[in-house]
């Protein structure tokens, strides 16, 4: 068993339907543990930190402006393999190709618009954390 920590956004379009509970239900029941939490306003600063890997990429505007444009929940979720755990709940990032299960399979739209965030690997978590948590 692996333990890891990994941060997990709730995007702004989850807030605005009401899915907090469900995504962050989803992750509980599979048995991670929501370790901190907090709802906030992501700044363009903090959202062209977070998405630097992608500055160079066409969406990256898009990609700012969306996480800004709205509440979000930011949580650290821990437990065995969180990253990879998290990032199987959530399914791939097009809702059209994420399978019946996953968050955003059930409930995902548009690829620019996919509900939630989760670390890609322990690496990205410790400075993901390191930007929300400190």
């Amino acid at each position: 068993m692996s333990e890891e920590t990994t941060l997990v956004i709730v995007k702004p379009d989850a807030v605005r339907r009401g899915l907090i509970g469900e995504i962050l239900g989803r992750i509980e029941r599979k048995g991670l543990r929501i370790e901190a939490m907090r709802q906030m306003h992501i700044d363009r600063d903090l959202a062209e930190r977070q998405y630097d890997e992608h500055r160079d990429k066409a969406f990256f505007g898009e990609l700012v402006e969306f996480i800004t444009s709205g509440e979000v929940v930011v949580a650290r979720v821990a437990g065995d393999q969180a990253v990879s755990v998290v990032r199987t709940l959530m399914g791939p990032t097009d809702p059209a190709q994420a399978p019946p299960g996953t968050i955003r399979g059930d409930y995902g739209v548009v690829i620019t618009e996919n509900l939630v965030h989760g670390s890609d690997s322990p690496e990205s978590a410790k400075r993901e954390l390191d930007l929300f948590f400190g």
